[in-house]
Parts: structure tokens; C-alpha cells; sequence
């Protein structure tokens, strides 16, 4: 399978994931929240960010999985494989161990910590033991997850997801219309995510055929995995500050139904950026291949026109949202979180032009050069605490996101773009003009036309908002045309073609 097929496969098909992914949560939180109630519904997202901490414990051992294993196999170590694969599931299964007896003592105490209504400490703390459980699972599961996406098939692990997501949507609806409530929702919302791994799982010991057993772990693999991981970790790290801490501060500093009111706006920036990210992720063993081989040329490629595709999807969203944000959240939730739009804004504008360059950081991470990135996320990430901190009392959660966007916004503007441009040899506005200035050019005649929409059809419900969309969409696919058949290579060669044979038909 030549690259670009490949390419195209996985993407398609994790934009299918994501978008059953985004179609299935649009319309089953806010059926969840109104059968649930705003305490209730704020509880849930608490449980959830809390143990999100877990992700702390992979120590960057995914990643290292990605990268060595998209090396191994290009360069046929297939017993470097082997080790690095024990080695990592031994690993695993060691923070697994942990993990479960810290959700134990962990479940005893989240009444405790957090501004919880005394009705719903119970359970919080069922909910907390149910969901630290499946993630401690999750753990030696989830190597599967490394293997295949070092192996480039990322559309086994999507289509897999896109399983489980459409049946746990099917399990939580029937729950709530059967009457029952928070602990079987999230049951249902942990055991499917598991049942996905555990297959996935057996797919890859298909695909990547060596043997497993103790033997096969090995302390220069630890090692090695752990040079790789440690500054992976920092990233890690660094993203639960960024982007987790939210839902932990308003938790302790207001109330659980503030987390709602936060988590609706910042739920639709995260689905933007997941959009982005679902393709970006194919870059990771891409480039790490190319660096293997020595192939700078394809590197530099890949910069350019990855970012320039994750700066066309994400642009356009932003535009949507930010004429759109009041009319999606009334139409998503109610008229009554419209307030929520604020949230939207602050965040979503910061959060564009960082994910616009997604692909620059999974360049970084396939080359092995992530160590800078991990620096500055890590002290951006403190950044946000502080400022979310200090921000949150006289605010609220306005001054939460505020806290959120400032060093996020410098990260994209000042860090990002200068560092790869740097380690790769290109000059940074070439980059900006290849990359970013089209992208940002053809959202205008998008933004003039959905605000002519806005003016006249304002959207109220769903029906409206496609309509509105439709229009600002085709305003945006003619501007993509244009590029397409004027910049791309087998756009211009699909262009002469089409060229010569009109020219052919007239003179006949």
C-alpha cells in the first residue's frame, strides 16, 4: 500500500471515529444533563477529570510504543520489537497494580475534597472506584493501541471505536429511559472503551507476530523507553495542566454546577480540536520513519502540508463557532446555557491557532525532538494554574478560561512556529504563507456569509443552523476548489487534463 493511500485510509477513517465521536456526544450529553440534572451532570464531568490524572502514570511509554515500533519494523529489528513490546505491557501491567489500589483510597476521600451536594457524595465515590478500575485496566489494554498506531493502522483502532461509541450510546439511552441514573450511565460509559481495547488487542497480536513472556523484558529496553518517555511524561504532564485542570479548580473554588456551565462551552472547543488532532496523529510514524531513513526532504513536506490541512479543517470550524456559539449551544442544550457562549470564545480563539499547528508537535515527537516542547508546555501548563487560580475568585469561571487562554495563545504565536522552522531550515514566513495565510484568507468569504445568514435567518434550532452552515460550507469549498486546482500538484495536472479536452470538444 503506497503512503498517500494509506494516509487517506487512516484519516477517513478516523474522521468517521470522530464523527460518530462528535454526532454521538452532541446529542447524548445534553440528554444525559437533563435526565441527570446540573449537579448531578457536574459530579460526573468532576469524576472523570480527577481520574483523567491517571494519564499521568503512562509515563510516556505510549508514545515511545508509536515511535520505536514504526522504527523497528521499518528498519526489521523485529527483536528489538519483541523486547520493547514485553517490556511495555510488563510496565503496564505494574501501573495497573498501582493504580487500582490508589483508586481504592482515592474512592474514600472525593467526598471529601470538592464542593460535592451531600446527596451525591455516595455516588461520587461509586463513580470514582468504577471509573479508576476501568483505567487501571486500560493501562496493559492499551499497548494495543501503541503497536497499531506504530504500525500505521490507525483504522483498526477507529473502527473499533466507532463500535463501541454507537453501542454505549444505544446502552445509555435505553438506561435513562428505563429510569436508571448516574452509576449505570457511567458503567456503561467505562466498559465499553475496555471491551474496544481488549479487541484491539488481539488484532495487533495478529499483526505484529513475536512472542511474549518474561524473558522478553529487558532493562536496556526499559531504558530506552524511558529516555523517550520521560520528556513525553513532562508533556503529559504539562497537558493536564493545560487543558484538565479546569473542572478540578471550579470544583474546589464554586460548585459543581459551574463545571457544567464551564464544560459546555469548552466541550465544543474540544471537539474542534479533536477534529484536528484525528488527523494530525498520523504524522507521529510518518515522520519517525522518514527520520530513520534519513529522508529531511519529505520531513519538510510533511510541516508544511500537514499544517496547512489541520490550519483548512480547524480555521473553519473557529469561523463557524464564533458566529454560530450562541446559536449551537441553544440548540445543543437549551436557550438557558447560552451564557456559556463566553467560555466558547475566550477559549476557542487561543486553542485555533494552536491546534491549526498539530502537526508540527507529532513531527517533534516522531524525530525524537519533543524535549524543548516538553519545557515550554510544562511551564505554560503551571501558567494556566496560576492564572486560573488567581483569576477563578474575582471572575469566575470567565476568569478560568482567561487563565486557560493567555499562555496557551503564546505558545502558538511565539513558540510553535519559530522552533520547527528552526530545526527543520525553513524560513518562518514562507511557512506562515504556505501553511497559514490561505487557510485564514478563504474563512472570510465563509465568516461574510453565515453573518449574512445570521442577519436573516438567525438559527433557533438545528434545521437552521444546517442551513446556515450549507451556505458558509459552499462559500468555503469554492475557495478550496480554487487552491486545489491551482496550487496542488494533481490538481494542476486534473486541470490541464480537463483543459485539453475541452479544447479537444470545441474544435471537433
Amino acid at each position: 500500500m503506497s503512503l498517500k493511500i494509506q494516509a487517506v485510509k487512516n484519516v477517513a477513517s478516523s474522521w468517521a471515529g470522530l464523527g460518530t465521536s462528535i454526532v454521538v456526544g452532541f446529542f447524548l450529553s445534553p440528554f444525559i444533563l437533563h435526565h441527570l440534572g446540573d449537579d448531578a451532570f457536574g459530579v460526573w464531568i468532576l469524576v472523570f477529570s480527577v481520574t483523567g490524572y491517571y494519564g499521568l502514570f503512562d509515563f510516556g511509554i505510549r508514545s515511545s510504543l508509536v515511535r520505536y515500533v514504526a522504527k523497528f519494523k521499518a528498519t526489521g529489528e523485529m527483536d528489538q520489537l519483541a523486547r520493547l513490546i514485553n517490556t511495555s505491557l510488563f510496565s503496564y501491567g505494574c501501573v495497573g497494580l498501582f493504580l487500582m489500589a490508589l483508586t481504592v483510597v482515592g474512592s474514600l476521600y472525593v467526598g471529601r475534597f470538592f464542593h460535592i451536594p451531600p446527596a451525591l457524595r455516595g455516588d461520587a465515590r461509586i463513580l470514582f472506584f468504577m471509573v479508576g478500575t476501568a483505567l487501571a485496566l486500560g493501562f496493559p489494554l492499551g499497548v494495543s493501541g501503541g503497536i497499531l498506531e506504530g504500525l500505521q493502522s490507525f483504522y483498526v483502532i477507529n473502527w473499533t471505536q466507532i463500535i463501541s461509541t454507537l453501542l454505549r450510546a444505544v446502552l445509555i439511552l435505553l438506561a435513562l429511559w428505563h429510569g436508571l441514573g448516574l452509576k449505570t450511565v457511567t458503567l456503561i460509559t467505562v466498559a465499553l472503551p475496555l471491551a474496544g481495547s481488549a479487541v484491539n488487542f488481539a488484532v495487533a497480536r495478529r499483526l505484529v507476530r513475536i512472542p511474549y513472556g518474561l524473558r522478553y523484558v529487558n532493562r536496556a529496553t526499559l531504558r530506552q523507553v524511558a529516555d523517550y518517555g520521560s520528556v513525553t511524561f513532562l508533556i503529559i504532564v504539562a497537558g493536564r495542566l493545560r487543558f484538565k485542570t479546569d473542572a478540578v479548580i471550579i470544583g474546589s473554588f464554586l460548585s459543581a454546577s459551574a463545571i457544567t456551565y464551564f464544560s459546555i462551552g469548552a466541550r465544543l472547543v474540544d471537539y474542534a480540536g479533536d477534529v484536528v488532532s484525528s488527523l494530525a496523529q498520523i504524522f507521529t510514524p510518518m515522520s519517525s520513519q522518514f527520520h530513520a531513513t534519513g529522508d529531511y526532504d519529505r520531513l519538510r513536506r510533511i510541516f508544511v502540508t500537514g499544517n496547512r490541512a489541520c490550519a483548512l479543517t480547524m480555521f473553519p470550524v473557529c469561523t463557524a463557532l464564533v458566529i454560530l456559539g450562541k446559536s449551537v449551544i441553544e440548540a445543543w442544550v437549551g436557550p438557558r446555557y447560552v451564557s456559556s457562549y463566553t467560555i466558547l470564545l475566550i477559549l476557542l480563539i487561543p486553542s485555533s491557532l494552536y491546534y491549526a499547528q498539530a502537526t508540527s508537535n507529532r513531527i517533534l515527537f516522531g524525530m525524537s525532538l519533543h524535549r524543548t516542547l516538553a519545557v515550554v508546555v510544562l511551564l505554560e501548563g503551571i501558567a494556566n494554574v496560576i492564572l486560573s487560580i488567581a483569576l477563578i475568585r474575582p471572575f469566575g469561571i470567565v476568569g478560568d478560561a482567561i487563565g486557560t487562554a493567555i499562555p496557551l495563545s503564546c505558545t502558538a504565536l511565539f513558540f510553535l512556529p519559530r522552533h520547527l522552522c528552526r530545526q527543520l531550515g525553513i524560513p518562518l514566513w514562507g511557512f506562515v504563507r504556505e501553511s497559514l495565510l490561505y487557510p485564514v484568507l478563504f474563512c472570510l468569504p465563509m465568516a461574510l456569509a453565515l453573518m449574512a445568514m445570521q442577519h436573516f435567518f438567525y438559527a433557533h434550532g438545528y434545521w437552521q443552523l444546517v442551513l446556515n452552515l450549507s451556505v458558509g460550507l459552499t462559500a468555503y469549498s469554492v475557495a478550496l476548489l480554487w487552491l486545489f486546482f491551482t496550487r496542488e500538484p494533481t490538481g494542476v495536472q486534473l486541470r490541464g487534463r480537463m483543459v485539453e479536452y475541452f479544447q479537444q470538444e470545441s474544435g471537433r
